[in-house]
């Protein structure tokens, strides 16, 4: 059924799973105590609201202080930094995503609105957004976001605020840009890097787009997700594709991402742990969430990435119609100015000769 999705229809259900895989995982979030996440949630298969305390929280030994207030993107939120038990994403609700989705949302409100990407109004967007004390109620902020914010407390032009950075919630807003993209294999890999070195700079981050992106472009064409991963892991170009995928396919989820690999953020293990689950679950993506989410550790960010690739394996229709109806940002492709010029144009021309 799959090889007869267009490759549109493979692009939503991509930006369906990002969305989908970051709302599933967030009351799960961060639970490095597999034990304990079982206790608290049981199997998480449904989008459920995030529960206080949360055990394995650090927010007790950390502390939220801006340089001045125009760093300040926490706002009210900032006040439960220091407090021991506080989730992470305390107030979001059930099928609400986290912090970093809800920019991707904010990027795709901004792409269906002018029907392309300008870096340059996404960064205004961005900053706009996150300085307004009413746009979100996370608790969480990112390292990436506290530094941007920082930086650009300094008087660092917008372009330059983005620092070095390792983790996998640099990804979103890469895969949703290329997603933008989908029909235009090279753009797609271009305006993803541009996205990315906006926020998330260095070799590390680099390498972590580009072995996403050489799966994602061959799923979206139509090469079955399996058949995508062991092709770019052949290439023996990128050494985060440069594991036993296949072997590991064979194992428990709680050996490879826990044991073998870590669940933590950090893209030097979390990308091969999210091929790993996207190979193994190529053909369950309910499944492969419902695992991802379940070995803990930075399983939204995971997730997002892990749903874009099983989505453009299975297109819309693969996601369970209660999850959907669940998710409180209804995500649509948006359309790119371009082509759609392009058939005003082709339109005009019957009725012009």
């Amino acid at each position: 059924m799959t090889r007869n999705l267009t490759c549109r229809e493979r692009a939503e259900g991509a930006l369906w799973g990002l969305l989908l895989g970051d709302a599933l995982a967030m009351p799960a979030h961060w639970y490095y105590d597999r034990v304990e996440l079982r206790r608290v949630y049981g199997e998480l298969r449904e989008l459920v609201a995030p529960r206080n305390p949360h055990n394995g929280s650090i927010l007790h030994r950390s502390r939220y202080t801006p340089r001045n207030a125009e760093a300040d993107i926490l706002h009210d939120q900032a006040r439960y930094w220091g407090q021991a038990g506080v989730h992470y994403h305390q107030h979001l609700r059930a099928g609400e995503n986290t912090l970093n989705l809800q920019l991707v949302q904010m990027l795709l409100d901004d792409l269906a609105t002018h029907g392309a990407y300008d870096a340059d109004r996404y960064l205004d967007r961005m900053v706009t957004f996150l300085r307004d004390p009413n746009s979100h109620r996370d608790t969480y902020a990112e390292e990436w976001l506290r530094g941007f914010f920082e930086r650009r407390a300094q008087g660092i032009p917008l372009r330059e605020c983005g620092v070095v950075e390792k983790h996998i919630g640099g990804l979103a807003g890469p895969v949703a840009v290329a997603l933008f993209h989908h029909d235009d294999p090279r753009q797609a890999r271009i305006a993803a890097h541009e996205h990315r070195e906006l926020t998330h700079r260095g070799p590390a981050m680099i390498a972590a787009v580009d072995a996403v992106i050489d799966v994602l472009l061959p799923v979206l064409a139509g090469a079955p997700l399996r058949d995508a991963i062991d092709g770019a892991a052949a290439q023996l170009q990128n050494p985060l594709l440069r594991h036993s995928f296949a072997l590991w396919g064979k194992l428990d989820d709680l050996e490879v991402v826990g044991r073998r690999l870590s669940p933590a953020c950090y893209v030097d293990e979390a990308v091969p742990a999210t091929i790993h689950l996207a190979r193994k679950y190529a053909d369950e993506p309910e499944e492969g969430l419902v695992a991802n989410t379940m070995v803990g550790g930075d399983n939204c960010h995971r997730g997002a990435v892990l749903g874009a690739l099983l989505g453009a394996a299975c297109g819309v229709e693969g996601w369970p119609m209660r999850w959907r109806d669940g998710l409180l940002f209804q995500p649509s492709l948006p359309a790119r100015r371009a082509r759609a010029e392009a058939r005003r144009t082709q339109m005009r021309g019957p009725l012009a000769s």
